[in-house]
């Protein structure tokens, strides 16, 4: 098959030799067949002449049309398939067809996104199996430190054991990661009070502060607990206490706002915090954590259908607000 920009210089040439022959051949027939008398002849020749090259216009169009079309459809194609693998979807792929430089583009692109999926699969798949073996290293160490937790000063054994505490959460969180990415199907739901899962997480820090109403939500209880304790753990790393924590629902979505008494996320940062292992410029020196709880937060809320963002309160400071579908209403 012809080159793209070769079809493309042979249907306007073909168009114009049509054009210029069609015009030679209507004046002929004009001229010759139309039995007209001279003060009307110039006239009406002049005038079927130009219907005529209007007519034949609208013929070209008509022709060069569906040739046109194929080749901005597979475009279309092409382009719908790099959104999808820029939203995600590893495995899109789309079809080629014929042998131009819109096919070639196709294969390339085919080429590309299954070596990015195999890199990506492999990425994940090393790093969850890398995670799960840091178990038993993990309890070993733990168990070391138990046993000479006697002849060890307090201050180091305390140290060594928030440290073991450290990566044994950083271990979890990277081991959660990996099941959000590589699982795909839907998530197995139930109906939930999101005001009593909020209570329970919410009794595991002293400076949280509960307020809202019931609100019931279809969701997975484990995860929807992680994005809980993540959004309050994040608040008792890198805030000043007290934590807030509002629970608010209506017949459009059920919100989750956290916040507390420091000056929050500086406005650029709003969706920089999200990234994993994301350090702030900004932060408060000496705290400490995995650099996964936020994107974890916003990995879970687009799961259950919601989304997690960092916006502005109204006097400058910053919150976290997490918005889920509520659970439908039963007839």
């Amino acid at each position: 098959m012809p080159r793209l920009y070769l079809r493309f210089y042979l249907a306007l040439v073909a168009s114009l030799v049509i054009l210029v022959i069609a015009a030679f051949w209507l004046m002929h027939f004009f001229v010759r067949t139309l039995m007209l008398p001279r003060e009307h002849s110039t006239y009406y020749v002049r005038y079927h002449f130009h219907i005529g090259l209007i007519v034949l216009a609208f013929a070209i169009g008509l022709i060069a049309l569906p040739l046109i079309r194929q080749i901005t459809k597979r475009l279309e194609r092409l382009q719908r398939g790099v959104e999808s693998l820029g939203a995600g979807d590893l495995s899109a792929r789309v079809p080629v067809e014929g042998n131009d430089e819109v096919a070639q583009l196709a294969s390339s692109f085919n080429r590309a996104a299954g070596r990015i999926e195999q890199l990506v699969t492999a990425n994940r798949a090393l790093l969850a199996n890398a995670s799960h073996e840091l178990r038993t290293p993990l309890a070993r160490i733990r168990l070391a430190v138990e046993l000479v937790k006697e002849s060890v000063d307090p201050k180091r054994r305390a140290g060594l054991e928030q440290d073991i505490a450290e990566l044994d959460w950083l271990v979890d969180e990277i081991l959660l990661a990996s099941r959000l990415d590589t699982v795909t199907d839907a998530i197995e739901t139930q109906e939930i009070d999101l005001l009593a899962l909020a209570a329970e997480e919410s009794a595991r820090y002293d400076s949280a502060q509960l307020e809202g109403a019931p609100c019931m939500i279809r969701g997975d209880a484990r995860l929807l607990r992680r994005l809980v304790r993540n959004l309050l753990e994040n608040a008792a790393r890198h805030g000043v206490p007290p934590t807030h924590l509002r629970i608010a629902c209506d017949a459009r979505a059920a919100t989750i706002t956290v916040w507390d008494e420091g000056p929050g996320v500086p406005a650029a940062e709003f969706e920089h915090v999200f990234r994993p292992f994301y350090s702030s410029p900004n932060g408060r020196p000496h705290t400490t954590g995995t650099g996964l709880g936020l994107s974890l937060v916003r990995q879970i809320a687009r799961r259950h259908g919601g989304e997690a963002r960092c916006t502005a309160l109204g006097d400058g400071r910053s919150c976290f607000v997490v918005t889920l579908p509520p659970a439908p209403v039963s007839d």
